[in-house]
């Protein structure tokens, strides 16, 4: 197959995030903090999660995030996921690798989905699960392998019962990354009984593993009112992977949706991350209660996301 010879800015802006991923070989890993202080003048690189490509082939879905101009893209190892780790052969997994290569697409995060207050069965299948995946990210980028980033399970109301075995698990979970030479990014979740930078910020003075980090998502915290400096101000350090998505409607009544459809004030955001010194990925989650209607378009998602989000980030700096 012929390589793709791509636009002039879209190589300019995959070659931010290739430039970025070169220092990152050289110093430092996705695990570590990128910030504008490490990592020169770059900014934060963006991309987007093939979450929101389940019915695209992979290789159609690299192929258009790389031609709309994204820097990077991230996994899902979700069932029903071409890259779910059971269907993911060694061969496809080649074949991805080589693409990313040909491409200038950087891989820093893959997606997994795994909770903290499942049984003890689902526990012992999400620390195999840790392995395997930590293992296909080193097949995908040997030089420069992706992390993992979680939401953690759970509802809100149970966190005072459930937050002294959350954290026995998560404890697992480190010592599992550790030993598989990864880093966990753990994401709050609106509905689940992690829900705020607070209770982040315990779990990890918890377990207090360099193995278990953030990974920052504002929709979650905006939907209950949380300032968006405040939540950066507190999360921003220990943060190594960012999704970005929007919504409308309130708590207990609300819809996610594209970024640019909602209420996020994305100039403020970039300008935020600036101030901060996050220099990493800033990577689109489409949420199913998008991707799941009938009308949806992953290809046009993905292109107007782009233009919000690369617009909100000039006019930013």
């Amino acid at each position: 197959m012929p390589k793709t010879r791509l636009p002039r800015r879209t190589w300019i802006g995959s070659a931010i995030g290739t430039i970025a991923t070169s220092i990152a070989t050289s110093r430092l890993t996705w695990g570590d903090r990128i910030s504008v202080g490490s990592a020169s003048a770059i900014q934060p690189s963006l991309g987007f999660s093939l979450y929101g490509m389940k019915t695209l082939p992979l290789e159609l879905a690299m192929r258009t995030c790389a031609e709309i101009g994204y820097s990077h893209i991230e996994f899902a190892l979700n069932a029903g996921y071409p890259t779910e780790p059971a269907v993911f052969t060694s061969e496809s997994r080649v074949k991805a690798a080589t693409m990313l290569r040909e491409l200038r697409l950087s891989l820093p995060c893959l997606m997994l989905h795994m909770s903290l207050t499942a049984d003890d069965k689902a526990h012992a299948s999400a620390l195999d699960l840790i392995q395997s995946a930590s293992g296909m990210g080193r097949d995908l980028v040997p030089e420069q392998p992706p992390i993992l980033e979680t939401v953690l399970g759970g509802t809100p109301t149970k966190w005072e019962e459930q937050k002294k075995s959350m954290a026995d698990r998560l404890h697992d979970w480190a010592l599992t990354a550790e030993k598989s030479k990864t880093v966990i990014a753990i994401k709050a979740h609106v509905s689940s009984a992690v829900n705020s930078p607070e209770r982040l910020l315990w779990l990890l003075n918890e377990v207090k593993s360099p193995s278990i980090q953030i990974a920052y998502d504002y929709s979650h915290f905006e939907l209950q009112g949380i300032d968006m400096e405040e939540s950066m101000k507190l999360l921003l350090p220990h943060t190594r992977f960012i999704h970005v998505k929007d919504s409308v409607g309130e708590l207990g009544k609300f819809q996610f949706v594209l970024p640019g459809s909602g209420r996020t004030d994305y100039v403020k955001y970039f300008g935020l991350l600036r101030q901060h010194s996050y220099a990493g990925p800033v990577c689109v989650e489409v949420s199913g209660q998008v991707f799941n209607k009938p009308d949806y378009n992953p290809i046009a998602a993905a292109k107007e996301c782009y233009r919000v989000l690369s617009d909100a980030k000039k006019n930013a700096s």
